[in-house]
């Protein structure tokens, strides 16, 4: 596809950032949170009164699940009938501190209703949520290894290719008491 972008300027992110970010039913604040870039930042880019560091250009990319250069073209792209993300692409939190990772496998524009997620615990490794909105529940398969999962005062051992069904409108923590590695499949399920 041929682009007509001026090398006499810089691209226009801010138009482009706001069309990906509307499109994916994102607020300013999702963005932040999903990206790690602040709020007040995300809107001086929006609203071109910023150019954005490379840095903050590739976590705006990954965060929204697109190459980096879709960010810095003008051009309206036509919508391809099959994307991959290679595994790179594909937005991850570090919880280095608690032990975990976590991959957001589901696509932005699904946050907040359906949320899918690789899960993977460290030994001893913990991943500790607060209660989510009335009717959220949470759909947890482990992969490899064992987990431990504490909702309000239940344990439960999930063992390779088990599932748990839950409640994740309480507190409740995902734990690694084993000495290798677990992963899991995370499904949030929003109501």
């Amino acid at each position: 596809m041929k682009t007509s972008v001026s090398t006499n300027s810089p691209p226009e992110v801010g138009a482009t950032l706001q069309r990906l970010r509307l499109a994916r039913g994102l607020t300013l604040e999702d963005l932040s949170r999903i990206a790690g870039v602040s709020k007040s930042m995300l809107s001086q880019i929006e609203r071109e009164k910023a150019n954005p560091t490379i840095a903050i250009t590739w976590r705006l990319a990954n965060a929204l699940g697109v190459q980096i250069g879709e960010l810095l073209s003008n051009a309206v792209k036509t919508v391809e009938t099959i994307r991959v993300l290679d595994a790179h692409e594909t937005p991850t939190l570090p919880g280095d501190h608690a032990g975990y990772i976590l991959r957001i496998l589901g696509p932005m524009e699904l946050a907040g209703k359906y949320e899918w997620y690789e899960l993977t615990l460290a030994p001893a490794g913990e991943l500790a949520s607060q209660a989510h909105d009335p009717g959220t529940s949470e759909h947890l398969t482990v992969l490899h290894g064992s987990m431990e999962l504490e909702v309000g005062a239940s344990k439960k051992k999930i063992k390779t290719g088990g599932t748990a069904r839950y409640p994740a409108d309480q507190q409740h923590v995902i734990r690694n008491l084993g000495k290798t590695e677990a992963k899991a499949l995370l499904v949030v399920i929003h109501r």
